[in-house]
């Protein structure tokens, strides 16, 4: 009586035989022997090809003999043309996680099959939304096989949940199974950029555009994460702060995503105006009132996004007007401001960064 190993290979065979017919590898002529023949190895080895319990039992639906078959040529090509190959042959496919990109070689080719349909079915979870599920898929598949493109899928689910962390520490598996694999650079890029590390994100687009020059999608997210690299270098206040598509929720500090902590600013205008707090008047405007304005709080948002509250800041022509007036030098000279070049260009990068997005993929 035949084994359910050996079940399950003609069970998938039958299968094969049946897709062969259907998609017009045999004759017309030739497809009622073909059912002979599946009739029969059925009848000899016990199995019913139309149970749906055989087919929950021995299928290797979504992958296929096929599949398999495709796979161990794979892997023997590469094992013929790896000088590592000889010594990694040896090695037992349960023992543990290979840290090499050709230890993966020693995996049968049964045991790849079985991890390529828990990756299918990963991909189909992906799809719908349900990124805890594709992760136990794809961690079923790395258990039998560690295969770069599974931790690279990996990853994909953690950024999509948020967990840029464990990303980086997939993507960076990928990178170390199979150096050549240049989307594991940008599965490591995007998640460097996520978690506000743009510097860390262009070194990675930029080993992964080596790999694959002509990737578009890595070529747009490099020049992102460049300008940000560079923002980030201009404006340390905003170091290593996660990347977010607008303003966040409502933080206390610039750091945490939120409005930012305007008080500073606040307090170098508050004695401004000898006490005439009203715009009509010819003093300088009410600073809490105007940050009770809507409109006057998301200018000051996207104005902490550029980096124009750090600037102005530091202009020492704001900050000369501010010590002259706390010291009753009355108001300012609005004309010699207006002519101030740095701070014209501060407010068109100001004005002309309305609305500009911060995303990366």
């Amino acid at each position: 009586m035949a084994d359910a190993r050996k079940k399950q290979l003609v069970f998938n065979f039958i299968e094969f035989l049946r897709a062969s017919g259907e998609d017009g590898t045999v004759k017309e002529d030739d497809k009622e022997s073909l059912e002979v023949a599946v009739q029969c190895m059925a009848e000899a080895f016990g199995i019913d090809p139309e149970s749906s319990e055989d087919k929950e039992r021995y299928s290797l639906a979504p992958a296929s003999l096929l599949s398999i078959l495709d796979v161990f040529l794979k892997t023997k090509a590469k094992t013929s043309t790896s000088p590592s190959a000889p010594s990694s042959a040896p090695s037992s496919s349960t023992g543990p996680a290979p840290t090499s990109a050709s230890a993966p070689a020693a995996t049968s080719a049964s045991d790849k099959a079985r991890a390529e349909a828990l990756k299918t079915k990963g991909n189909a979870l992906m799809g719908q939304k349900l990124y805890d599920s594709a992760i136990e898929q794809y961690t079923q598949a790395i258990e039998v096989d560690a295969n770069p493109v599974y931790f690279s899928n990996r990853a994909a689910a953690w950024g999509a949940l948020g967990e840029h962390e464990k990303a980086v520490e997939d993507a960076t598996r990928a990178i170390e199974l199979d150096p050549k694999f240049a989307k594991g650079f940008s599965r490591l890029g995007h998640a460097q950029f996520s978690l506000g590390n743009y510097t860390e994100a262009v070194e990675a687009y930029e080993s992964g555009l080596k790999l694959d020059p002509s990737n578009a999608n890595m070529k747009s997210s490099l020049a992102t994460a460049k300008v940000r690299a560079a923002e980030q270098r201009s404006n340390p206040v905003s170091d290593r702060e996660p990347a977010v598509g607008g303003a966040g929720g409502a933080g206390a500090g610039a750091g945490a995503g939120g409005m930012p902590d305007l008080s500073a600013l606040a307090g170098m205008l508050g004695g401004m105006g000898g006490g005439g707090g009203g715009a009509g008047g010819g003093g300088m405007p009410d600073i809490a009132s105007m940050m009770r304005n809507p409109q006057m709080m998301a200018m000051a948002q996207q104005m902490m996004a550029n980096g124009g509250l750090e600037r102005l800041m530091s202009n020492p022509n704001i900050r000369n007007m501010a010590e002259r007036m706390q010291s009753g030098g009355g108001m300012p000279n609005m004309s010699e401001l207006a002519n101030d070049p740095s701070l014209r260009d501060m407010a068109q990068q100001f004005m002309g960064g309305q609305g500009r997005g911060a995303g990366a993929e």
